[in-house]
């Protein structure tokens, strides 16, 4: 089995008959997710009987499949890119970034080469400055820990390798500390609570993170109530959260697992609009024809608060930013009569 269809057709045999053109090509292809063909077909570059495919298509047995690119996608690229940065602290060892919602920390999945490799939080600091550490590799150059693309807040970059490896350590030890405001649906029980639940990926969602207490990395979340709300569209609570771990998704997976999710996250169980409560959606309804709803672009986390000791001199340093102003707008719009 090729890894370059463009080289040679493949020919769907009468056992194919009923499979579905994107089960055939990932199960045909060596080491090609089924999200690749997926890509390449969306792209127009699958030809069934020199005709343009779809996932869906149901083979009869005897078409003439092509792929019109290579079936592995292009490698990764660090790009220099001219994009603003909320410089929060910088000095000749770090720089400590208030980093927007929407901005990957540097490149990874994307249906498109563009999607995959600009815009990122990496291109922005290759732009802006001389030297970053490469501890991480080419393509995380600078890169301590991570924020989710949705997740906006501090994130600390190292401008040497041995700063770098002082400010690991320092993650790793659990010597820095991390805060993070969320609003999540519905009241927690309690005011304040640990959640220990080992976290690995999802066997069947491969895009989601899965808490689980048997198996995966060991993962720990402190939360703890800063407002309870009772509002036109429901319960909800806000949170200070600090971790202990950094694992993928940690708080947004550790907070759905007590049947919380964080406002705004989809993947993990939160509407994508939420509705009046039925209490006040019949009386409005009668007097504007309508209901009404409200809902977020993105995931109601922000990292608000970093302490950490500075690599070079050991002082302690202690950064903190507000919540940015769509999640502020999004609380003004819950909670108006």
């Amino acid at each position: 089995m090729a890894e370059k269809i463009h080289s040679g057709d493949l020919i769907a045999s009468a056992e194919d008959a009923g499979v579905r053109l994107d089960q055939f090509l990932t199960s045909r292809l060596a080491d090609v997710s089924r999200a690749r063909v997926q890509q390449l077909i969306s792209e127009n570059k699958v030809l069934v009987d020199g005709r343009q495919g779809k996932p869906s298509l149901r083979l009869r047995g005897g078409e003439r499949i092509a792929v019109q690119d290579n079936v592995q996608p292009r490698p990764l690229r660090a790009i220099p890119e001219n994009l603003p940065l909320e410089m929060v602290y910088e000095d000749d060892d770090m720089a400590v970034i208030n980093k927007p919602a929407g901005m990957m920390v540097h490149a990874g999945a994307g249906p498109t080469d563009d999607s995959r490799n600009r815009g990122t939080l990496v291109n922005a600091l290759l732009h802006h400055f001389e030297s970053l550490s490469g501890v991480g590799g080419e393509l995380r150059p600078g890169i301590v820990h991570r924020l989710d693309k949705e997740t906006s807040g501090l994130i600390v970059v190292a401008k040497n390798d041995e700063a770098h490896r002082r400010l690991s350590s320092q993650f790793a030890e659990r010597r820095a500390k991390k805060t993070y405001t969320a609003l999540v649906h519905g009241w927690l029980k309690q005011d304040r609570g640990t959640i220990k639940k080992k976290i690995r990926r999802d066997p069947i969602r491969r895009t989601r993170m899965k808490a689980d207490d048997g198996r995966g990395r060991e993962a720990i979340t402190h939360y703890c109530v800063r407002r309870r709300l009772d509002t036109p569209f429901g319960k909800f609570t806000l949170l200070e959260v600090k971790i202990d771990t950094g694992r993928t998704h940690q708080i947004r997976v550790h907070l759905a697992s007590l049947g919380h999710a964080v406002v705004g996250d989809t993947l993990y169980g939160a509407a994508r609009k939420i509705l009046l409560t039925r209490r006040l959606l019949g009386s409005r309804m009668r007097a504007s024809r309508h209901s009404e709803a409200v809902s977020l672009s993105r995931n109601f986390l922000h990292a608000t608060a970093l302490e950490l000791a500075h690599p070079r001199t050991g002082a302690d340093l202690s950064f903190s930013r507000p919540l940015p102003a769509d999640l502020e707008q999004f609380l003004s719009s819950l909670e108006r009569n």
